[in-house]
């Protein structure tokens, strides 16, 4: 499911500090240590696509200011670029213009994932989490994709009251027993028979490839000869399509938190598979947890307060909940619920401290006899709803957003009755977060959803492309496996893989070295040396306990907030901030 993201109002000065000491070397010496094309002839844009997106009059863009610091705008493109003279859609876009326009390179476009994440909404942000040097030297640009936000959006459901059942079963997250999965099949299919007849004509359109054209012509709108980009999470996606459509068209791309394409997609060896066997991510989530759990019980109790036989605490915490759901401050945490709050804390740099507090605090609810005061219900209550309100389910359209891109991008199994043995043994491989991923996807089933985007990519995403692309891969990412930045970096022959072992998901804003890194690329094509590995600025369990603070009120969630909250919420007194962008 989309989990939305934490907009983090801290540590600014230091990360700017730390970008600008290693973005020193001038633009032409940097320009240096890019990889030569070698022996392979770089590969070229299809004829095939450039029959289509060429064919597209450029878009005059009539920018007008608005939430303060941005400036925003509309464009038409062809609902099919098959027929580039026939129906169109409408595309919003935000962007921040460079504050050094004398040295300017160009316009840096940016995608915080989903699918179905807000490209305008993560514009709006660019002065809370990018570098002064990007901010000084691009137009950062936010476009929200076709179906998405202020775009025209896909709609799945006639009105809401129909839309209401569906989403609310499908709003437990995962389904735990024979009945709620049974539930959740029938809910995902309304889902699925909904975006495929209601919403077909957009549904059927919002492939990522699509996506891939719009930014294209987007580019030429904005007057820029050869695209930058910066992409997060399923964002990732997005580049590597465009990488592989578009292999002579970009400068740069960066994208961190990858995804494997080609898992993403699917071949016909793996269709049958539901898509996270093939990406992985609960993998990378029980990675994280087993080793959050491992690192508390060798801090001890005074630097982690659940660090007493951690992991079978976790265990038996779990049971306690399968058996018995809790209830704190009138809010009632299920099995489900559980595993959600901790996979939502796995996405913030301090995970650490999230996870094991509310493992602590949850264990000591559920211990028989154990009766609370009222200020241990009040802080556990306080936690569960910060938690809870980064998974909340949302009455919009931001499924049938999720759904429509996932469901036309890939190959999916046929039937939804499948999922539950496909989800009870993801569970075993990848222990708790097996099931909340696999059902993830289980409105794709070939059963109910029946439109297809004829002009989807499949691949290969395997070109020869004129310029390198930077791919940032997390040890410890819980939503976008490690080992997805690894492959992705192999398919993709003119491609560097930077590492980094810190906590959360992507690594931008949360390693100095990462975003050091990953900006004086985008500014210079400058790549890390080859195995280069960066450490994250925050590790688990460095802090005692008694020295801890609460988080800022300050923090607000990017993922759920409208433009005009971050625009009201103010920018930062100097520098930039940490966002963690969402999942896909």
């Amino acid at each position: 499911m989309p989990l939305s993201t934490r907009l983090l109002a801290a540590g600014a000065a230091s990360l700017a500090l730390a970008g600008a000491m290693i973005i020193a070397p001038s633009p032409a010496s940097a320009a240096a240590e890019v990889p030569a094309a070698s022996a392979f002839a770089p590969a070229r844009t299809s004829a095939a696509e450039r029959r289509r997106v060429d064919a597209v009059a450029t878009p005059k863009l009539r920018w007008y200011s608005c939430y303060g610091w941005g400036e925003c705008a509309t464009a038409k493109v062809p609902l099919d670029y098959d027929r580039p003279h026939g129906k169109q859609v409408s595309l919003a876009l935000l962007r921040v213009k460079a504050r050094d326009q004398k040295h300017r390179i160009g316009s840096l476009f940016v995608n915080p994932g989903g699918p179905g994440g807000s490209g305008v909404t993560m514009a709006l942000a660019a002065p809370y989490f990018l570098s002064n040097a990007l901010l000084d030297r691009f137009d950062v640009v936010g476009m929200d994709p076709r179906g998405v936000n202020f775009s025209d959006q896909v709609s799945c459901f006639p009105d809401a009251a129909r839309q209401s059942p569906a989403m609310t079963t499908l709003g437990m997250g995962f389904p735990w027993g024979a009945g709620q999965e049974r539930a959740f099949v029938k809910a995902a299919g309304q889902e699925a028979r909904g975006c495929s007849t209601t919403g077909r004509e957009l549904a059927g359109s919002m492939s990522t490839a699509e996506v891939a054209r719009d930014m294209d012509v987007m580019r030429r709108a904005v007057g820029d000869s050869k695209l930058t980009y910066l992409g997060f999470s399923y964002g990732t996606a997005l580049g590597q399509y465009y990488a592989n459509m578009f292999p002579d068209r970009f400068r740069a791309i960066a994208v961190d938190g990858v995804i494997n394409p080609q898992a993403w997609v699917g071949t016909a060896a793996t269709a049958g598979q539901i898509q996270d066997d093939r990406l992985r991510s609960a993998d990378g989530a029980w990675k994280a947890l087993a080793e959050l759990l491992r690192r508390c019980g060798v801090a001890g109790k005074a630097n982690c307060a659940f660090s007493d036989s951690p992991m079978r605490r976790f265990r038996v915490l779990a049971e306690r909940l399968k058996r018995k759901p809790l209830t704190v401050g009138g809010d009632t945490v299920t099995y489900a619920d559980f595993i959600g709050m901790v996979l939502s804390a796995l996405y913030a740099p301090d995970a650490g401290a999230e996870v094991t507090g509310l493992a602590a605090e949850l264990y000591q609810l559920t211990t028989p006899g154990y009766t609370p005061g009222k200020t241990q219900l009040s802080q556990a209550a306080e936690r569960i709803g910060r938690l809870r309100q980064a998974r909340a389910f949302p009455y919009d359209n931001s499924f049938d957003a999720y759904a429509a891109v996932m469901c036309t991008d890939g190959r999916h199994p046929a039937s939804g009755a499948s999922w539950a043995n496909a989800a009870a043994r993801a569970d075993k491989r990848a222990t708790y977060f097996g099931r909340a991923w696999a059902w993830a996807s289980v409105q794709c089933a070939r059963d109910n959803w029946t439109v297809h985007d004829e002009d989807a990519y499949t691949g290969p995403f395997t070109k020869h492309t004129r310029y390198p692309v930077l791919i940032v891969g997390s040890f410890w990412d819980p939503a976008t496996n490690y080992a997805d930045a690894v492959k992705s970096s192999r398919l993709l022959p003119n491609s560097r893989l930077l590492s980094s072992d810190n906590w959360g998901h992507t690594a931008y804003g949360t390693s100095a070295c990462a975003t050091a890194y990953t900006d004086r690329y985008l500014l210079y094509r400058s790549l890390p040396a080859a195995g280069t590995t960066c450490v994250g600025d925050q590790q688990p369990f460095r802090t005692p306990l008694s020295a801890q603070t609460v988080k800022s009120a300050d923090a607000f969630d990017l993922g759920t907030a409208s433009v005009a909250e971050i625009a009201a919420h103010g920018l930062p007194a100097s520098g930039a901030a940490k966002v963690l962008p969402p999942v896909r």
